[in-house]
């Protein structure tokens, strides 16, 4: 009988994080202080981070940091969680490849998204922190982050993107639920959101106008502290809980993947998944290719460029050296809200120029087609954003298809889309489109960048 699931027990469960950034030939270059240009130390970036995140985030000498035991105690409320045979999928697309998926979606906040917010909260929790607040796309970073907060005793404050708040309202219904405030960005309460309002009243928020109005919270509110949900050294760094738990399943099914996918954002659950793989790869010589799926219509690892730029809108964050489309680009209203953001993570961006990786851009129908046959396939509805990588992880598969070759894939499902349901309902009716960008677009965008 064929095995479907590979799951560990409590006593296998890996005990420290995996810090790709020991491992790199070429060190990512530091965040830097957008007036001086001077690099930015664990003192300059304590003030907006919980300390130890900071530490996490510079550090470059150790390859292993263990997860505090209180971490770990609720990490096993829900971990490990399952390595799936895609088999019924196979068979739909009469491929040779063997596909397995990384399920994220069966922890009780329907996301990856907990790994790295029970890991920040506890240690705001450690430093004598009363607040947290952030921001949230789709709103699972957000549920997540409420919850962490709920669980250490911790007030928090989310700003979630307007459009996604709109689309998705059950989100932040849970949000409330955890105790969390929520507020819709841009908003009023802050100077940063009543500027971009100004600007553009009719403007529908983004991942940037959100971290913008969160950071001003965190850095006027007394005994607050940011955090964030992508995109930083820190947070991939919790997430490789993802990657190690996925090697040990891998050996347990007898392969290892030839392919590695997940959706794209600002890299939290692709270097989750593919970062202790690549470890493999980078020490061992072992050969695996590496892809990113982001939305067509936000793309910066396929057409942006890298160079150093603000993490926010509104330019309170250090600049980052990333791939990007310029802080101010404004994303398309797509369902994926989770990846709407202008830029790419600092560790995967070098990554992304030393060719050890790469990006494809997957339009939004392509990633609901796609979403709509595993949902038939496997039974389980995906996360929006989840959809680019399992399109992506079609993609390879069909091509597997042609060639006759039988390599192993293996992508992330980051999240369940149990209530994205109005975008499925807008898909079924046919009322759901592509967003193109132009490269003028880009390029328009790419000319706020400080130089």
């Amino acid at each position: 009988m064929k095995q479907k699931r590979f799951i560990l027990q409590e006593n296998e469960l890996p005990t420290a994080w995996y810090n790709i950034q020991a491992d790199m030939p070429t060190k990512p270059m530091p965040p830097i202080h957008p007036a001086t240009k001077q690099p930015l130390g664990v003192d300059d970036l304590a003030h907006i981070f919980p300390r130890e995140c900071c530490v996490q985030e510079l550090d470059t000498e150790h390859d292993f940091i263990p997860i505090p035991e209180e971490v770990m105690d609720k990490y096993k409320a829900y971990r490990s969680t399952p390595l799936v045979r895609a088999y019924a999928l196979e068979e739909a697309l009469q491929t040779p490849a063997h596909i397995y998926f990384k399920n994220e979606s069966v922890n009780p906040l329907g996301s990856h998204k907990i790994n790295s917010a029970l890991a920040q909260c506890y240690y705001a929790k450690q430093e004598g922190t009363t607040n947290v607040t952030t921001e949230t796309g789709a709103g699972q970073w957000g549920t997540a982050l409420a919850y962490a907060a709920r669980v250490f005793g911790l007030e928090a404050a989310v700003y979630q993107v307007k459009i996604s708040m709109q689309q998705k309202p059950y989100r932040s219904s849970i949000m409330r639920t955890f105790g969390a405030a929520v507020t819709g960005s841009p908003s009023m309460s802050t100077r940063a959101g009543k500027d971009i309002i100004t600007v553009d009243p009719h403007h529908p928020g983004s991942l940037g106008t959100a971290i913008s109005e969160a950071v001003e919270l965190a850095t006027t509110t007394p005994n607050c502290k940011y955090t964030l949900g992508s995109v930083l050294n820190h947070v991939v760094l919790h997430q490789t809980i993802i990657g190690l738990e996925a090697e040990k399943q891998m050996a347990m099914a007898g392969e290892y993947p030839d392919v590695v996918i997940a959706c794209f954002g600002g890299g939290s659950n692709f270097g989750g998944l593919a970062f202790p793989f690549m470890r493999h790869h980078l020490k061992d010589g072992r050969r695996t290719e590496f892809i990113a799926a982001e939305p067509e219509s936000c793309p910066k690892l396929t057409r942006g460029e890298f160079r150093y730029d603000f993490g926010d809108e509104a330019g309170y964050t250090p600049l980052l050296p990333m791939f990007t489309l310029g802080h101010s680009f404004k994303p398309a209203n797509i369902h994926a809200g989770g990846l709407r953001y202008h830029g790419a993570g600092v560790i995967i961006s070098q990554l992304l120029k030393d060719g050890l990786m790469h990006g494809v851009d997957i339009p939004q129908l392509e990633s609901f087609d796609a979403g709509m046959l595993f949902a038939r396939t496997e039974g389980i509805i995906p996360a929006p954003e989840s959809n680019h990588a399992i399109a992506a992880a079609i993609r390879e598969a069909q091509r597997c298809k042609q060639t006759g070759e039988e390599k192993v894939i293996l992508f992330n499902l980051s999240g369940h889309g149990l209530i994205d349901m109005s975008a499925y309902e807008q898909y079924l009716n046919g009322d759901l489109v592509n967003y193109a960008v132009t490269d003028d677009d880009i390029q328009r965008t790419l000319q706020s960048v400080p130089q």
